[in-house]
């Protein structure tokens, strides 16, 4: 092994504030506490000094500073503008086709404008919003007035949904005509959802009064924030500006592991999209939340449920927040519902932070019969990359972190005797940077693990500098979707070194590094510097692509870096390392066949992608039909492929079949019996040990340990 790169130690402070940073998958940021305007009277709404003095800053600081350092010319002046819109018009409902001709004479100048420091016309734009959007919700609440009972829904009329590449409404009475359809569409979807008239009409009337009364309440840092990240998320998605107030609550915000539920969250359209939940928050710990759900409602303890469907994500965030202890409701729409179905739950969760010691790793052993022999597998489930800070710099001698604790975990399976390893990161979405460097080094003799290119093309090499592997058996890695970051890191340097076979899904691909810059206003989240592996090959975007793949649990199309507009490419530099020839190479044909021949009928396996592949096909549809008696059919119909799916998973392991989807009986029941299935029962935990013994059938050679 020959090393092309000269090691430096590098500021791990740094890095692992860059690597912290980059799990916030597309965060907002708190509202300000600054002063509204008068009631429907937008012409007070005017950039002041400090904001355009931070938006002259921030053009510098990403024209020196960002990691791409692409330049602000006028085809940067289209993206802003196309993102503009799109952020303030997703659906494209508000603005007329005349609002848009009358834009577009801006629509290459605003290069010019942020260099000038020339914030009118963003202002412009968003205070016209704010004139089409009020005109909408109080043509909606006239509609509503009439009462929901007389709308007809034996017409045969149909609603596009998918609107982002819709042709804009060409006047006023077209507007009306497309809001008509989505009140319509709305009352429809919670009539089918078992709602009856008067909660319907009592639910919409007050989700547009009080989207209403927020809308007059938006503040000169509003605008001043939203035109500046439509202008800085032009460079790539986790770029954005932080107003003073939010850049306090920032580190909050990020993950909402501080008193908080444990998840990180995205705005969807007109939604509050789950991303991921913190290993061992309250949210996963519920087993009641999962990525992509919706939530709809938010209520504390007790309290009256509040509808949050067309808030803000920031404002959302604010009402989940709350003291160490408190209860926060949430009604959720599961992700695992039809397009359509709008049934929601409400999940209970007490806000806690996330303790380390229930994060840390965890042991077990997996026992196989694998051809004609019984086996055992050490499994070591690894659900964050954690580090004591407090304790490490303080000079405990016993302070927790992932690679201490795995080198203890090691070495008692080593005493049981295990066959081999599997390093379970599922749903592990990083943390330290210097724990993804120090668990790589427990599994190779030595050398570089990650690379960090910054800005400036220098490249920086994080390496294990102790000789000698402390575990050297047979290894293999699961990793799904949501592992991100560190762990994309620690799979990437076990694929590149050969240690490992990486199986399971492919990662999420967030491989840049960000960092806080102070402006005289606010502050700036700014990407300056890109994680490699070994390899050379980048962790973003593409993520770490598994040696042998396994249905996703959640689709790509949605989740991961790749989902993210904007997204910087993947793309390579030089290698740190010429390694050895690929010792699972001659034999990947020969596994993925016996991994195909095990899963084709294997019920879990089966289940999840026919069930991925339903979603998908729904997911494409993009109109819905307003007639309900169609509507009742299509819906009964998608039911009857979920339950025909969930059926046929539970008659080929020999489990009761349902009658019908979301008993709230079975569902507590399926809850209870999944909160600690044994490693035999967890089908993709159960392939990656049969996949490492076939590797260690062919290849009776390998290293003994």
């Amino acid at each position: 092994m020959r090393y092309h790169l000269t090691l430096r130690r590098l500021n791990i402070k740094r890095l692992l504030c860059g690597t912290a940073l980059a799990l916030a998958l597309g965060g907002s940021v708190l509202p300000v506490a600054a002063k509204p305007t008068n009631a429907g009277d937008w012409s007070a709404l005017q950039p002041d000094r400090d904001q355009v003095i931070a938006s002259l800053n921030v053009v510098e600081l990403l024209k020196r500073h960002h990691y791409s350092k692409p330049p602000l010319d006028d085809a940067r002046s289209q993206k802003i503008y196309e993102g503009y819109l799109k952020l303030l018009d997703p659906s494209r409902s508000y603005f007329t086709a005349a609002d848009i001709a009358e834009f577009d004479k801006w629509r290459t100048q605003f290069d010019d404008f942020l260099k000038a420091g020339n914030l009118e016309p963003g202002f412009a734009i968003y205070k016209r919003h704010l004139v089409r959007l009020t005109e909408r919700l109080d043509y909606t609440l006239g509609l509503l007035d009439k009462g929901v009972e007389s709308i007809d829904f034996t017409l045969d009329e149909d609603l596009l949904v998918d609107r982002e590449e819709a042709p804009w409404a060409k006047d006023r009475a077209e507007l009306d005509e497309l809001w008509r359809k989505r009140v319509k569409d709305e009352v429809l979807r919670l009539k089918i959802a078992g709602k009856e008239p008067k909660a319907i009409q009592e639910l919409l009337t007050k989700r547009y009064k009080n989207q209403l009364a927020r809308l007059k309440q938006t503040r000169t840092e509003d605008v001043f924030q939203a035109y500046i990240n439509a202008f800085s998320q032009t460079y790539d998605p986790h770029t954005n500006y932080l107003s003073p107030d939010n850049a306090e609550n920032f580190d909050i915000n990020m993950s909402l592991s501080l008193e908080g539920i444990g998840a990180v969250l995205q705005s969807d359209n007109e939604n509050v999209k789950v991303v991921r939940l913190v290993p061992a928050g309250p949210a996963e710990k519920s087993k009641q939340i999962a990525p992509a759900d919706k939530i709809v409602g938010v209520a504390q303890g007790n309290d009256e449920m509040v509808d949050v469907i067309g808030w803000r994500l920031d404002e959302v965030v604010k009402l989940i927040r709350g003291p160490k202890g408190s209860k926060v409701r949430l009604e959720i729409i599961p992700a695992s519902n039809a397009p359509n179905d709008q049934t929601s739950k409400v999940v209970t969760i007490t806000r806690e932070a996330v303790k380390l010691e229930e994060q840390a790793a965890k042991k077990s052993v997996l026992k196989l019969a694998h051809d004609g022999r019984d086996y055992k597998l050490g499994i070591i489930e690894i659900p964050a990359f954690y580090l004591d800070f407090k304790a490490y710099r303080a000079g405990d001698p016993e302070y927790k972190s992932t690679t201490r604790d795995v080198k203890k975990l090691l070495g008692e399976l080593q005493k049981e005797k295990v066959d081999g390893i599997v390093i379970d990161l599922r749903n592990n979405g990083g943390g330290s940077l210097q724990e993804a460097t120090e668990l790589t080094g427990l599994f190779i003799e030595q050398g570089p693990t990650v690379l960090v290119r910054n800005s400036d093309g220098r490249v920086d090499v994080l390496a294990d500098e102790n000789p000698g592997a402390y575990y050297s058996g047979p290894m293999a890695v699961l990793v799904n979707r949501l592992s991100a970051s560190a762990s994309e890191i620690f799979a990437g340097a076990m694929q590149d070194y050969h240690r490992a076979l990486i199986l399971g899904g492919q990662t999420f691909g967030k491989g840049t590094v960000q960092s806080i810059q102070p402006l005289n206003h606010g502050e700036l989240k700014l990407t300056l510097a890109k994680f490699y592996r070994v390899s050379g090959q980048s962790t973003q975007h593409q993520g770490v692509l598994p040696d042998i793949a396994y249905p996703s649990v959640v689709d790509t199309q949605q989740i991961g870096e790749s989902a993210l507009p904007e997204a910087m490419p993947w793309d390579s530099i030089n290698p740190a390392i010429r390694t050895d020839s690929d010792p699972f190479k001659p034999f990947l044909v020969e596994l993925q066949k016996r991994h195909e021949k095990r899963t084709a009928t294997h019920p879990d396996f089966v289940f999840t992608r026919d069930r991925l592949s339903l979603s998908q096909t729904l997911m494409n549809e993009t109109t819905v039909s307003l007639n309900e008696t169609k509507r009742r059919a299509q819906q009964a119909a998608i039911e009857a492929k979920q339950l025909a799916l969930e059926n046929a998973r539970r008659e080929a392991k020999g489990e009761e079949l349902l009658s019908k989807l979301k008993d709230d009986d079975e569902e507590d029941a399926l809850l209870t019996a999944a909160d600690k299935p044994t490693p035999e029962e967890d089908a993709y935990l159960a392939e990656s040990g049969h996949i490492l013994l076939d590797y260690l059938v062919l290849q009776p050679q390998v290293a003994k340990h």
